[in-house]
């Protein structure tokens, strides 16, 4: 069994995304391993309990929690002290992961929803992100002028939710947000965490994430 961290990733999923970008932030080198949802290694199925990404081995246990997996990141070296953080931003993460991504899904993913309104469900994602909007109001970020680790938790999703539609997105009178979500597309941290991987298979030589 390996020494070092292994973690399992795949790049457009919005979980795996905001724990590189914590990951990146902390520094600490883990061996990357990216798959492809439709062809789950053998080894990862072993790995994740939930089959799920991402997912990472520690010597002595298994995160395949994204959270989980910042916060570890960012305890073992958090130099950009986005653990800082009031406990409201606690509470955006549990909304964000709960039903801002239900909504999110139902309106992405209409067709598997359909005694659903997907007009009804984007409206439902629509009021959380205006209440988003509302808070940024002078503000670079969430809680003022530095990111913290809400703001990398959240950002990925309202990514994903803006490419449902993003000329809709875009129409709307949320500019706080939208302001928000393009300052973060365009940093050098997310550009970072979306360099394109092979998928892994067994007897690669290992790829390392800050290296």
């Amino acid at each position: 069994m390996a020494h070092h961290p292994i973690f399992w990733t795949f790049r457009r999923c919005p979980y795996a995304i905001r724990a590189r970008l914590a990951l990146l932030s902390s520094g600490v080198r883990v061996e990357l391993r990216e798959i492809l949802l439709r062809d789950k290694p053998a080894t990862f199925l072993q790995t994740s309990p939930s089959g799920t990404v991402p997912a990472l081995r520690l010597p002595d246990r298994v995160l395949d929690e994204s959270l989980e997996i910042m916060i570890w990141a960012l305890q073992q070296n958090d130099p950009q002290r986005l653990l800082e953080m009031p406990q409201a931003g606690w509470h955006l993460i549990e909304v964000n992961d709960g039903p801002f991504k239900a909504a999110l899904d139902h309106t992405k993913y209409a067709t598997r929803y359909p005694d659903l309104d997907p007009k009804v469900e984007r409206k439902k994602a629509a009021s959380y992100l205006f209440n988003l909007d509302e808070r940024l109001v002078g503000r670079s970020w969430l809680f003022g002028s530095r990111p913290t680790i809400a703001d990398l938790a959240l950002l990925p999703f309202v990514r994903q939710f803006a490419h449902i539609d993003r000329m809709w997105f875009d129409g709307q009178e949320w500019l706080n947000l939208t302001s928000w979500l393009n300052r973060f597309l365009e940093c050098e941290a997310f550009l970072q965490v979306m360099n394109k991987y092979s998928p892994w298979s067994e007897g690669d030589a290992p790829t390392w994430f800050n290296s």
